[in-house]
């Protein structure tokens, strides 16, 4: 039998932990689920940006880190303050008031910190794991499996989510294999909580396993004038990778593009559970959609892998744009129960956009600062994130007028496709004249 090389070690166990860090119990109910613990609607908005924030404040320096010490402390650290999340949301009083105001905003912060020292440092350890065997070419293979095994578990805790933490329906399981207790809500609140503490901890494991490749210690050493000046080589190394993006107009273009799509549709996925209610559909049903979106990049994997091995930069944005559009315009309607069909047009033009993202960033960027140029993606999409949070949250402020918070939401719902729609439109005016580059297949 034939001993796994460092590259396939580390190409499995990157896999196995994008799965455990990103396919979370409490999706489903990710809205109500703080809600239900005591929130406004505005401080789980507020909190919402705290996060976003924490993941921009987080993200270059962790990136400069990981191009200079080595990218699996970022990948441990993250993992760790994974756990301290789930563990603080699993304390955190119901209903209270300052206190619970305090363990969510922590919780939220934690795991802000941790997407930002994951971002960038595990693609690049693997990339690099790849590289050093001369096998950078089977990196589409990687984010093909990525892609699959995370909408596998996207499913399952998607659907495991949405069950748990109904205490009907758990009652009922109960009581048809005999057992007859009474759960309420309160009791089921925080069932998704403890279940993504166990991953937690098992993505912890998985990540103390992985191998860093000698690639990245070769690559970036400091330079003769730096070796006395630490401080100055990690201000060199995000200097070099800023510039490198200013002057690849095809890198800046994929980075600002996706910025416009990813923080609208996200802004809008955080608050899927609350358009579920508007569109009158059961509660039972929110784990069951949220597994059929989860499940979408079984299909979608395939599709984004020939998107951009043969369309150019241009033609595929394009192409994802207007399937966003449609779907925001579809989602403002809130058809009764029929509206839910638009979020799958939503949900796979998100997993094409993060497929062609990390695609073409990875196979434009030379590895000395991959990391650096993979955080500083990073730090733009939350900072997109962040704003049209803010910007959504003054929308909501002004349609609620003392009404319904649920409506207002609903009511807001109409800005979103004109706000892609003017990005994407100032998108193309500012890259016009490097409209030759971006139409070419990367």
């Amino acid at each position: 039998m034939t001993a796994l090389t460092d590259a396939d070690r580390n190409w499995r166990r990157f896999v196995f932990f994008r799965v455990l860090f990103n396919s979370r119990f409490y999706y489903p109910v990710l809205a109500v689920l703080f809600l239900d613990l005591g929130l406004s609607g505005t401080e789980y908005t507020l909190l919402n940006f705290a996060w976003a924030l924490a993941i921009v404040f987080t993200d270059l320096p962790a990136g400069v880190l990981a191009d200079r010490i080595g990218r699996k402390p970022l990948i441990v650290t993250a993992a760790v303050l994974m756990v301290a999340e789930m563990v603080l949301l699993s304390v955190a009083p119901r209903n209270g008031g300052w206190i619970l105001v305090l363990c969510c905003l922590a919780n939220r912060l934690l795991s802000g910190i941790a997407e930002g020292m994951a971002s960038g440092a595990d693609e690049a350890l693997v990339f690099d794991s790849l590289a050093e065997r001369n096998r950078s070419d089977e990196w589409p293979q990687v984010l093909n499996q990525v892609m699959r095994w995370q909408s596998v578990g996207m499913m399952i805790a998607m659907l495991v989510g949405g069950a748990v933490y109904d205490p009907a329906f758990l009652s009922g399981l109960l009581a048809a294999v005999g057992i007859h207790v009474h759960l309420d809500q309160a009791t089921t609140l925080r069932f998704p909580v403890y279940l993504n503490l166990a991953t937690a901890l098992l993505a912890l494991w998985t990540v103390l396993g992985l191998r860093e490749p000698s690639v990245h210690v070769r690559r970036v050493a400091p330079e003769a004038g730096d070796r006395g000046n630490a401080e100055a080589t990690a201000w060199n190394i995000a200097a070099r990778a800023g510039g490198w993006i200013a002057k690849t107009p095809v890198a800046l273009f994929v980075i600002v593009a996706g910025v416009i799509l990813d923080s609208v549709v996200r802004l809008f996925l955080t608050f899927s559970s609350s358009y579920y209610r508007l569109i009158h559909l059961p509660e039972a049903l929110f784990g069951i959609v949220g597994a059929s979106l989860g499940g979408l990049g079984l299909v979608v994997s395939p599709l984004a892998r020939r998107l951009v091995g043969s369309g150019s930069v241009a033609r595929n944005y394009l192409h994802v744009t207007a399937v966003v559009v449609a779907g925001l315009i579809g989602v403002a309607y809130r058809w009764n129960h029929w509206g839910v069909l638009f979020l799958f047009p939503l949900g796979a033009a998100m997993m094409t956009l993060g497929y062609m993202v990390s695609y073409y960033l990875n196979a434009l960027v030379d590895s000395s600062h991959r990391a650096t140029v993979l955080s500083f993606k990073g730090v733009a999409f939350n900072l997109g994130y962040g704003f049209i949070s803010l910007a959504f949250a003054v929308v909501l402020r002004s349609v609620r007028n003392g009404g319904d918070a649920q409506a207002a939401v609903g009511e807001a719902l109409v800005f979103l496709p004109a706000w892609v729609a003017f990005g994407g439109g100032l998108c193309a005016v500012l890259f016009w004249r490097k409209r030759r580059e971006l139409g070419r297949v990367v």
